[in-house]
């Protein structure tokens, strides 16, 4: 138990409110709201946010463009001693994209219970048919989170109303 490293809750807050920055910056830029960072020995070594449409790319999710620079600061794509902070429950393709670059947590803001797979809708982070488990810390700040996805498709449904 000596060796178990610490976890300190309140830089979990901390860190979510890195990834709820670049999640308001997703806002700011009519993309769905989600924000990540990856953390590496308590300092950020990668962020983003969700660029699906900015970038025209089905792939471009928050996790996914923030495991790249990751890897690509690193120099490896094995994150094993990472962390990484998402505002929303991964979806299955970055739950994937997580496994596969073994990153150690995955800690997130609110849940998603119709397409989550890190214990919303399935759990493939913590499935023992895969060669990688992660461990999972939800419910970080989760008003924040949720508020802000609840506000962009409120916007959102106004918008296509008053267009039509």
């Amino acid at each position: 138990m000596e060796d178990d490293p610490i976890i300190d809750l309140a830089s979990d807050a901390h860190f979510m409110g890195e990834a709820l920055r670049q999640a308001r910056r997703a806002y700011e830029a009519e993309e769905v709201p989600i924000g990540a960072v990856v953390v590496r020995e308590g300092k950020v070594i990668a962020r983003a946010w969700n660029q699906v449409e900015t970038l025209k790319d089905a792939t471009a999710h928050a996790e996914m463009l923030a495991i790249t620079q990751a890897e690509n600061a690193l120099g490896d794509w094995r994150l094993m001693d990472c962390d990484l902070y998402v505002t929303k429950e991964p979806c299955p393709m970055c739950a994937g994209a997580i496994v596969h670059a073994r990153l150690r947590r995955v800690i997130f803001g609110c849940g998603d219970a119709k397409s989550g797979a890190a214990g919303g809708w399935i759990n493939l982070l913590q499935t023992t048919e895969l060669n990688h488990r992660c461990e999972i810390v939800s419910g970080i700040r989760v008003e924040e989170c949720a508020g802000l996805l609840r506000g962009f498709f409120q916007e959102q449904r106004l918008k296509k109303d008053l267009r039509a």
